[in-house]
């Protein structure tokens, strides 16, 4: 059977794909992680860190399926990204890995013990699941945006010259810190729709006003970075979106704001830094006016802005390379063959409606706010 698409064109719809899944997981779990992040410091007493707990306990474990797609799709997608940043990235994937299996354990255990100590030990680790991703999540999409120290050789075998303590350099760790205050203040969203109006909820609203500013602030400093700091690549000559993949058929450059050019090309590309000006914004316009819908939407529109912004600045690259920019990947050069991104196609446009339409249906089913009445009297509440 021919396939109606042609390589060009299913390498394009891919990489959109991608972003909408990791968008996905931003959106799902990033409230999940924001909840966890802020526990510890809104909520002060047990019934209080129940009343949070359980405003994400029956949806944090299906929002997890967002992240294993996402790391589904670079691999069968883009095998080369796959290998080369999970390679590289080994120590940091660990620390996230880490700090992801105590949630699940935190959730589970917290409450198996009426000591004081027991549960606020397992509040931190619920902390520490939401905090360590998001920062290392965000440092991860800084030093993609700033580029990785790898080459390849010419039979495509990667080296990659780099340590843990690289990965932190000012505009990386801004990086990382936007992602924490993007999660909280999404968090914050999140407790604005599903827990009782009281003084936890003023305190989480509180933390959310504190994380939309940041956002806004850490937003513009990073754009400011790539503005004018040494960041940004580009290609050295004419790509071929249709042509074999092999990264070491197309050359790249470093150029510094180079980040920028998309913008200027394709004004329509703007939408995406205004909202990851804008969404922040309005979710501190429905705090300050106590829109509860108004918090959340504006958290999801900064969410989508923000992921966005790094996409849009860098496509058609997705792992460009300051060692040797000639061995950078981009959407045209590190792809699957056509029939394999195919095959997944087909397969996506089955299962990929699934997803969502189950979703759908648990957040209908689960809709509705946590009170603390709820927590004292039921005996399935963590």
């Amino acid at each position: 059977m021919p396939i109606p698409f042609d390589y060009e064109t299913l390498r394009l719809i891919w990489w959109l794909l991608l972003g909408v899944l990791l968008i996905g997981f931003a959106l799902t779990d990033g409230f999940d992680l924001g909840v966890a992040t802020v526990l510890p410091f809104i909520a002060r007493t047990d019934e209080e860190r129940r009343l949070v707990i359980n405003s994400i306990g029956p949806t944090w474990e299906g929002n997890q399926v967002w992240f294993i797609l996402g790391g589904g799709a670079i691999f069968a997608a883009w095998p080369h990204v796959y290998a080369i940043s999970f390679s590289g990235f080994y120590l940091a994937m660990f620390l996230v890995l880490s700090a992801l299996i105590l949630r699940p354990v935190g959730f589970k255990y917290r409450s198996k013990r009426p000591d004081p100590a027991w549960r606020s030990a397992w509040d931190w680790a619920l902390f520490t699941g939401g905090f360590v991703p998001a920062l290392v999540f965000g440092v991860a999409v800084g030093n993609v945006l700033a580029g990785v120290p790898f080459r390849l050789d010419s039979d495509l075998r990667a080296f990659w010259e780099g340590g843990l303590l690289d990965l932190f350099t000012p505009f990386t760790i801004i990086a990382g810190l936007l992602s924490v205050s993007m999660i909280v203040l999404h968090g914050a969203g999140w407790l604005s729709l599903k827990i009782e109006h009281g003084p936890v909820l003023d305190r989480a609203k509180r933390y959310g006003l504190a994380a939309g500013v940041a956002s806004i602030l850490l937003f513009a400093l990073g754009w400011a970075f790539m503005a004018f700091g040494d960041y940004g690549f580009r290609l050295a000559g004419p790509a071929d979106p249709g042509g074999p993949s092999n990264p070491l058929l197309t050359g790249a450059v470093m150029a510094p704001g180079a980040w920028l050019n998309n913008y200027a090309a394709h004004p329509w590309m703007l939408i995406a830094p205004v909202l990851g000006f804008v969404g922040p914004a309005l979710a501190l316009m429905g705090i300050a006016r106590r829109s509860d819908i108004g918090v959340f939407l504006g958290s999801s529109l900064g969410v989508i802005g923000i992921i966005s912004t790094a996409g849009l600045s860098m496509f058609p690259f997705i792992l460009p390379s300051t060692l040797d920019p000639a061995s950078s990947l981009t959407v045209w050069n590190a792809s699957s063959s056509h029939l394999t991104l195919w095959i997944m196609l087909l397969a996506t446009l089955v299962l990929l409606p699934l997803v969502l339409l189950y979703t759908a249906w648990v957040f209908r089913v689960l809709f509705g706010r946590v009170t603390t009445e709820d927590v004292r009297r039921s005996a399935d509440y963590y």
